[in-house]
């Protein structure tokens, strides 16, 4: 069974209609990842699987159970943890504070434990732990952005654009962290521009134009797709 089932989503802003007729799924363990140029969708499929956006058809299912409806919080305490695009980080807190948040549905006895596996994965976050995450490089929030949404212990990790705006230096860092992220076992849901990198390191990927799947497939097969190799990796 999948561990997350979206069926013919359909969601709009307003009288725009973003998002037609979408489905896929994420199966335990994989890394599945969604590319399309800007404005395909990507995003807002996250923010409705994440519970922030709503579907007007069609349902989401997580581990299992049908989530539409379920208000975001809640989707949390279930397993799911969604990175933001833009990182998003709480500017005035510390590192370690930051990571607290992160932690909001956990007893607070597996946060000390959560955190050291975080550090662990970051060793910068640890040297950078008592500094202002407002402070950080771009690299370092995008990072806190990842280990504050891993506080939580999830199932499965959404992330949306985690290599926007950086060096490409720190894309490569950045792509590591998620294939060992996928290495140790985590299921990931990676929206991600930039597609070469996305799709070295996803078992699947799906192909969003104007809001609806136009190509799915293996990774490294869409990879060496001629019309995915023109329209995304500039060939």
């Amino acid at each position: 069974m999948a561990l997350l089932s979206v069926n013919d989503i359909n969601v709009y802003y307003g009288s725009i209609h973003a998002i037609k007729g979408v489905s896929f799924e994420v199966n335990e363990g994989e890394v599945v990842t969604l590319i399309g140029a800007n404005g395909a969708g990507k995003s807002t499929i996250l923010n409705t699987v994440s519970g922030l956006l709503h579907s007007k058809t069609g349902s989401v299912a997580f581990d299992g159970q049908d989530i539409g409806g379920v208000a975001p919080h809640n989707i949390v305490k279930m397993g799911m943890a969604h990175c933001p695009e833009g990182r998003r980080v709480f500017s005035q807190l510390t590192v370690e504070e930051n990571l607290q948040m992160g932690g909001f549905t956990r007893p607070s006895s597996e946060i000390p434990q959560s955190m050291e596996e975080v550090y662990t994965q970051f060793p910068r976050l640890k040297e950078r732990r008592r500094q202002i995450a407002g402070t950080l490089s771009g690299g370092e929030q995008q990072m806190l952005a990842m280990g504050r949404a891993l506080m939580s212990s999830p199932k499965l990790l959404l992330l949306d654009e985690p290599s926007m705006g950086l060096a490409p230096i720190l894309v490569a860092q950045i792509f590591d962290i998620i294939d060992q992220l996928h290495k140790a076992g985590k299921t990931i849901l990676l929206v991600e521009q930039n597609a070469q990198m996305a799709l070295s390191i996803a078992t699947r990927g799906y192909v969003l134009e104007t809001g609806k799947v136009v190509l799915t497939g293996e990774g490294r097969d869409l990879l060496v797709n001629d019309a995915v190799r023109k329209a995304y990796l500039g060939e």
